[in-house]
């Protein structure tokens, strides 16, 4: 793929719209200079902040729509207001039609999961699409899957975000047999519902380019113990926030034990190279942005209450997909395991080949 890539962008998605969205894209265009952007939402509150940035409103085009999804808004009625209109539905139309290689929202994830998946269709296969994350570990980082975007799933379902969710490794890590695990109860075999176990079995026994470790328990993913977790969306999900509060819960137990006493004060000034790191690990923002797999394109979610800095590492994160070409690895990859399931599939199991 060319290295000049355009990034479609919904200007008004996130709790502080265009001033967050419009700072990250800044920051973004100065670490990958070539880059060209289609924003998308009120020209009235959009200018004004790209004004801010002229080297960004050089190397991006706006355009004005007055339709915007609320951040409380229901899919449902997201679909029936903003469709075809609003700063959400455009981003991703442009992907659609070929004018931008990928989108990025910090909306509404209903509404944007919705619109996505009626815009560009799920790919040859896939049933329902995940959302992916990038989770910073003991070892460096993971993927996990899926974080929301599908709760209750069958073994068929799992095995298929395992591929997506290798296909991803392989883009972002660079590696050729990422390992991969299922997030389950417990480690044993006998352990965890019949459609985990049944995954289990099936990547045992399939031709795929990963090393399937086996069952994962909840402390094992910021331990590293694989390089793709694999849940269902609910599981996922709770996982995922729970990490992230913890972290805040860890940061404050840490600021209050610094200003404690004089002595810990000065032991802070000590060892303030070490806390720095330490929050730069930390920090959600340098992780922001979920990767919405089994569509055909590449959609990435922002989280809503991210600053310009948080906004830029999801930016940063759809140009690594476009560029690695995540959507033709993630095609080849389903097409070589359906190709070996074929036999085994139920008859009467519908595929969605829209």
């Amino acid at each position: 793929m060319s290295d000049n890539l355009t990034i479609a962008v919904d200007g008004m998605g996130g709790d502080a719209g265009p001033e967050v969205v419009i700072a990250g894209a800044a920051i973004s265009l100065e670490r990958t200079p070539d880059l060209k952007f289609l924003i998308y939402g009120n020209e009235s509150q959009i200018a004004p902040e790209l004004a801010k940035h002229p080297k960004l409103a050089e190397a991006c085009e706006l355009i004005h729509t007055d339709v915007a999804v609320a951040m409380d808004d229901k899919p449902s009625q997201a679909l029936r207001r903003g469709r075809r209109s609003s700063s959400m539905w455009l981003a991703i139309a442009a992907v659609k039609d070929g004018s931008a290689q990928a989108a990025i929202s910090a909306g509404n994830t209903g509404a944007l999961m919705a619109m996505a998946k009626v815009n560009l269709k799920t790919m040859t296969g896939i049933e329902r699409p995940a959302i992916a994350a990038i989770w910073p570990t003991v070892r460096g980082e993971s993927v996990v899957l899926d974080v929301g975007a599908t709760i209750g799933v069958d073994a068929e379902m799992l095995v298929e975000f395992a591929v997506m969710g290798e296909a991803m490794a392989r883009t972002i890590f660079g590696l050729e047999r990422p390992t991969v695990g299922l997030l389950n109860i417990g480690v044993e075999e006998v352990k965890g519902l019949d459609d985990v176990k049944k995954a289990g079995q099936i990547l045992r026994e399939a031709n795929l380019p990963i090393e399937y470790y086996g069952f994962v328990e909840g402390d094992d993913i910021g331990r590293g113990a694989v390089d793709v977790v694999v849940t269902e969306g609910f599981s996922g999900n709770i996982a995922l926030k729970t990490a992230e509060g913890t972290a805040k819960q860890i940061g404050e137990y840490l600021r209050a034990a610094m200003s404690r006493t004089l002595m810990a004060r000065i032991g802070y000034l000590l060892a303030r190279g070490a806390f720095t790191v330490l929050r730069e690990k930390m920090d959600p923002r340098t992780m922001n942005g979920g990767v919405f797999l089994g569509l055909n394109g590449i959609v990435v979610k922002s989280h809503g209450g991210t600053d310009g800095f948080g906004f830029a590492s999801a930016i940063d994160l759809a140009v690594d997909m476009a560029r690695n070409e995540l959507v033709a690895r993630i095609a080849r990859d389903l097409g070589r395991y359906h190709a070996q399931r074929e036999p085994a599939r139920e008859p009467d199991k519908k595929v969605n080949v829209s």
